[in-house]
């Protein structure tokens, strides 16, 4: 099989064929198509307690039939919301239930008539500002959205803007409030107590991250006027290509997930996407998919997503290559690009999108692919192991901010113009001991910096994590970062904005591989707002969480240091990006 074409998707593979072919030939024996859709849980683990849990996991298979048959309840909600004048509506929420709801919004807008979506997942106190500043309060609907009912930072971000519609409207304060959430979480509760306008039950069957076609999707969707049936009859038709009965070869989600799984047996780990400006955000939901799904017992894919098309000399043997485009966004020279990855042997997956509403056939078909990479990865993905450890320590300084006051002081390891650089006690002599060998001026931000980068191996990946706002100027700074580290380097790289990441790639960083080298990047806030009701701010509970994650990292054996730049961080990032050049400019022979 040189090339497998299915369902406007192809696939070049490089020398991954034989693994490719072995990979198909596995999920055949297993019958995996027919046993997926029996939801046979033995695909994936032999141990009963994990069984029971996959066996709660697999709802999404049937989900775009269930939510076309109740299609019409929600748009008469929609079309009631729509006649009270309501003009905005505001996602709150985390991960699974922020990212479909942020793909729709960037991918459609907002339809004439309907209600402005923005979506609100960072706990930055600005960000939060941010959103509060581009809505009318009176007339903003908000969506509350979580899968348990108890993610701390969609609880933090309703109290505060119940606090803040309730100060107008009092006692009518719920007519503003709609809750998704699970049939018995602590949320629907609250929102029977708080007369919420109304709930949207999420399937107990779903995981967060398979949700993109329930109502965690689909009822933020309908609001901003997306075509929610075309949307859901795509994702059907899917589902229908990758019924029971479809071989595995013309098995377009089976496939894909026998390409993938090959690929992170081959040490071919890095999934790295070009996906086109109409559904770029696509690459942040396939990117909690994929990270959360696979990165357990010490393997997983590592997804890179909005890293800029380099030369192949730039590129391990550690990538495949996914390109993602609509048919009217086909672009000559990034096709010239892909054509230059495949001659020079890289593994490339091709997906063409007729329009922007075949995403919804898109969410069907990597879940599909990812449920199969997880068989050939051997590893369970509907659980997340190492996602509650971070959230255990963020609640422990929390604790211990209400009890003293403060966190824990830290002492820099070095600092320069305004940075400060710190590193775990058992890393801070051996980072500055290491830097001398480098000459200049040892022990300084710069040298310490280029000898935490010599610590890694080929096939790593290098990922920024930082909680900063994520704004349009603070993510130009970091691909310039991650694309200086890239080139020079030869290294894949990612960024994640905290607290989001840790709700998505957070999982694979602990959970994964030890192959990654992890940069923190932390911030002081000019402003900060209240959790009403809780004894911290959200600046506090940002720091909690940067703070809690870090502590994790360490924890699992991970290499990583952490920036702190200060209240002016767009200078601040510029200063680490400056940092960053001078410290790529000195010998490096790590990996070598």
């Amino acid at each position: 099989m040189s090339e497998v074409s299915s369902n406007k998707w192809s696939f070049s593979p490089g020398g991954l064929q034989p693994a490719v072919d072995a990979a198909l030939g596995k999920l055949h024996e297993q019958r995996f198509a027919r046993r997926l859709w029996e939801r046979d849980p033995a695909l994936w683990e032999s141990e009963p307690e994990h069984q029971r849990v996959i066996e709660n996991a697999l709802g999404w298979l049937s989900v775009p039939g269930k939510m076309l048959k109740g299609l019409d309840q929600l748009q008469r909600f929609v079309d009631e919301v729509r006649s009270q004048d309501f003009k905005h509506a505001v996602l709150l929420g985390m991960g699974g239930s922020s990212l479909c709801p942020d793909v729709c919004r960037a991918t459609f807008g907002t339809a004439p008539g309907f209600l402005e979506l923005q979506v609100l997942d960072s706990t930055v106190p600005s960000s939060v500002a941010w959103v509060e500043k581009r809505i009318d309060l009176n007339r903003t609907l908000f969506l509350v959205s979580s899968k348990s009912g108890g993610t701390a930072e969609t609880l933090s971000f309703y109290k505060y803007f119940f606090d803040r519609v309730q100060a107008a409207k009092r006692d009518r304060a719920g007519e503003n409030f709609v809750a998704i959430t699970d049939p018995g979480s602590s949320l629907e509760k609250l929102a029977h107590e708080k007369t919420f306008r109304s709930v949207f039950p999420g399937q107990p069957d779903i995981g967060g991250r398979f949700s993109a076609l329930s109502n965690f999707g689909i009822v933020p969707a309908a609001l901003g006027g997306v075509d929610v049936r075309v949307l859901l009859e795509r994702g059907e038709g899917m589902a229908r290509a990758c019924g029971a009965g479809v071989p595995a070869k013309e098995n377009p989600g089976v496939a894909l997930g026998a390409i993938l799984g090959a690929a992170g047996l081959a040490g071919r780990d890095k999934v790295t996407f070009l996906v086109s400006p109409g559904i770029e955000t696509f690459g942040a939901w396939v990117e909690q998919l994929l990270a959360e799904s696979t990165g357990k017992e010490g393997r997983g894919l590592v997804p890179v997503e909005k890293e800029y098309l380099g030369n192949p000399e730039v590129y391990g043997n550690d990538r495949l290559f996914v390109s993602m485009a609509l048919a009217s966004e086909v672009d000559d020279e990034v096709e010239e690009g892909i054509q230059a990855l495949e001659a020079a042997g890289h593994p490339v997956v091709r997906i063409e999108l007729t329009d922007k509403l075949d995403l919804g056939a898109e969410f069907f078909r990597w879940e599909v692919a990812t449920a199969a990479a997880g068989a050939i990865l051997e590893i369970n993905p509907f659980d997340q192991p190492n996602v509650q450890e971070s959230k255990n320590n963020t609640n422990r300084l929390l604790a211990q901010y209400k009890t003293e006051g403060r966190f824990a002081e830290e002492t820099p390891v070095a600092a320069a113009e305004g940075l400060e650089l710190f590193c775990d006690p058992a890393s801070r002599e051996t980072l500055a001991q290491a830097s001398q060998r480098l000459g200049g001026n040892a022990g300084s931000a710069e040298a310490i910096l280029a000898t935490f980068l010599e610590q890694r191996q080929p096939n790593d990946y290098i990922a920024l994590l930082a909680y900063v706002d994520a704004s349009s100027g603070h993510k130009a700074i970091l691909r310039t970062v991650r694309m200086r580290l890239r080139d020079a380097l030869r290294l894949a790289t990612t960024v994640g904005f905290g607290p989001r990441y840790l709700h998505s790639t957070g999982q694979l960083h602990k959970g994964g591989a030890n192959n990654g080298l992890f940069i923190e990047i932390t911030a002081d806030d000019v402003e900060d707002l209240p959790v009403p009701g809780d004894p911290f701010t959200f600046s506090i509970l940002k720091q909690a969480q940067a703070l809690g994650d870090f502590e994790s990292l360490k924890s699992k054996g991970r290499r990583v240091i952490r920036f702190h730049v200060g209240k002016k961080v767009q200078a601040g990032l510029d200063r680490l990006s400056t940092l960053m050049g001078e410290a790529l400019r000195r010998p490096q022979n790590g990996g070598k």
